[in-house]
Formats: C-alpha cells, sequence, structure tokens
C-alpha cells in the first residue's frame, strides 16, 4: 500500500473514532483522536510533491482546520459550541482527498503549514516530557473541572451500596503530572449506567505517588450491577496541547467487589469495553482503593 493511501486511511480511522467518542460523551477521547490535524500536517508535509497536488493539500490543511475547530469547541466552557459535531460530520462526504472536486463545506483557511528542518519532526514520547517539563516549573494556573463527587443513595432493605475510597496512584512521573484527577464511571458494553463522577484535583504528590484521599458513592446498588465494571480514568492537563488527557485507565469487575483494600493495575489506552488491554508500564505501579460495603 502506497504511503499516500495509508495517509488517507489513517485520516478516516481517526476522524471515524473522533466522532464516535463525540457522539458518546467522551469528550476527552474525542480531543485525543481529533489531534488528527497535526498528524494529517505531518504526514503532508512530508509527502514528495508529486504524491498531493496542492488544492489536495489545501484540503487536507482544511480539515485539520475544521478538527482543529471542534477540539477547541469541546474544551469551552461557555455554553455555546461554535463548531457542532453535524458540522464535522459533513466532512464523510470526502471519501477520497484525492477524488474529491467538490467546493469544500465549509469557508476555512486551512492550517498554517511549519516546514521542519531534518530531524525535527516532533516526537509523542518528547511531546510527553516536554509538557511534564512545561508544568513542573510553570506558575500558569490552569482552571480545573469542578468535582462531580455525589452523594450516597438512601439505602433500601436488602440493598448493598458501595462506597470507594480511592487512596493513590503509583506513576512513574508522578511529581510532573498538572491539575490530576480521576473519573469514575460504571459501564456495562461501552454504556454507561450511572452518572460519571469527578474527583477533585489531587494536591499532594509524595515520590512516584498522587494521592486523593477521596470517597466515590457509587450510584447504584451492587445487585444491579450484573457483568458490569467500575471505571476508573486518570487524567491531568498537558500545557504544551492546552487540554486535558487519560494518562491510563483502570477497572474492577464485580467479582473483585469486596470489603477491604484492593489494588489494581492501570492500562492504556482507554477501551471500556476491555477487548484490547495493555499495561501502560511494566513497573510495580498500581492504583490503590478501599471499599466499604453498606447493607441494611
Amino acid at each position: 500500500m502506497s504511503d499516500v493511501n495509508k495517509t488517507i486511511q489513517k485520516w478516516h480511522a481517526s476522524f471515524k473514532k473522533g466522532t464516535d467518542f463525540d457522539s458518546w460523551g467522551q469528550l476527552v477521547e474525542a480531543i485525543d483522536e481529533y489531534q488528527l490535524a497535526r498528524q494529517l500536517q505531518k504526514e503532508v508535509q512530508s509527502t514528495n510533491s508529486s504524491d498531493f497536488t496542492e488544492e489536495q493539500k489545501k484540503t487536507l490543511g482544511k480539515i485539520a482546520t475544521c478538527l482543529e475547530m471542534r477540539s477547541t469547541s469541546l474544551q469551552c466552557t461557555q455554553a455555546k459550541e461554535e463548531f457542532k459535531l453535524e458540522d464535522l460530520k459533513k466532512l464523510e462526504t470526502i471519501k477520497n482527498v484525492l477524488t474529491y472536486n467538490k467546493e469544500f463545506p465549509f469557508d476555512v483557511q486551512p492550517v498554517p503549514l511549519k516546514i521542519f528542518a531534518p530531524g525535527e519532526e516532533e516526537n509523542l514520547e518528547l511531546e510527553e516530557e516536554e509538557d511534564a517539563a512545561a508544568g513542573a516549573g510553570s506558575t500558569e494556573a490552569f482552571p480545573p473541572r469542578a468535582p462531580t463527587l455525589l452523594p450516597r443513595l438512601p439505602s433500601e432493605p436488602g440493598m448493598t451500596l458501595l462506597t470507594i475510597r480511592i487512596e493513590k496512584i503509583g506513576l512513574k512521573d508522578a511529581g510532573q503530572c498538572i491539575d490530576p484527577y480521576m473519573t469514575i464511571s460504571v459501564k456495562l458494553n461501552g454504556v454507561d449506567l450511572n452518572p460519571v463522577q469527578d474527583t477533585p484535583v489531587a494536591t499532594r504528590k509524595e515520590d512516584t505517588y498522587i494521592h486523593f484521599s477521596v470517597d466515590v458513592e457509587i450510584q447504584r446498588h451492587v445487585e444491579k450491577l450484573p457483568k458490569a465494571a467500575i471505571f476508573f480514568e486518570f487524567k491531568h492537563y498537558k500545557p504544551k496541547k492546552r487540554f486535558t488527557s487519560t494518562k491510563c485507565f483502570a477497572f474492577m469487575e464485580m467479582d473483585e467487589i469486596k470489603p477491604g483494600p484492593i489494588v489494581i493495575e492501570y492500562k492504556k489506552p482507554t477501551d471500556f469495553k476491555r477487548k484490547k488491554l495493555q499495561l501502560l508500564t511494566k513497573k510495580p505501579l498500581y492504583l490503590h482503593l478501599h471499599q466499604t460495603l453498606h447493607k441494611d
């Protein structure tokens, strides 16, 4: 398969993933996929002039602009969305940029191209380190998302409620994570069964640990959670990209619900259907929880 076709396939895959996440309300994951804008630019810049015409490069640049506009809308705290999901989905008509010869659906300018010098191309792992370094000494505060923890449900005879205390998470770069917090959800086959909850931002970091010491009340009786799983997403702010990213996630299945402490491994990328799981690190670092069951 040619490099050109690989680029087009990459665009279609990330675009579809991004709009799917967007429509499901998984905004952090959608924004991650919409970073295809940068990847598209890199691909275009690295091609020979014979691979894409100037018009095709302009179309790719306009697609990148639309993706960035949607990402900005998702990060905006105002109620009004400047660029809606249904607008972005109009780009689905561009099945193949090589054969597309119609007027672009939106009056936008292509994302300006940055020409990289030899050896200057971005490296994602290096970028992660630069983000962390930028945040380690930064005094510019990013307004963290307000916590959305909910109170315990009323008790019912014969029914069990679960409180999970998030103690801490071990990370090799714990001290460099900016505004870290946890998102907790209960899902069945990727579908939310309960309201999603965000913890307050963790303020205590010690060696390789970020301490939360916060209680989360699961918003459904344990008896009503067959085959579901409880997910914990660790999120932090990335100053270079100016958005909050999911660094890793962990989950508990129903047979792991038992009173007392529990230590679970975390993984990346987030997979709410638990099909393709891969550990983020091989180091012995875990998410530490404590469970309390309440039964009348």
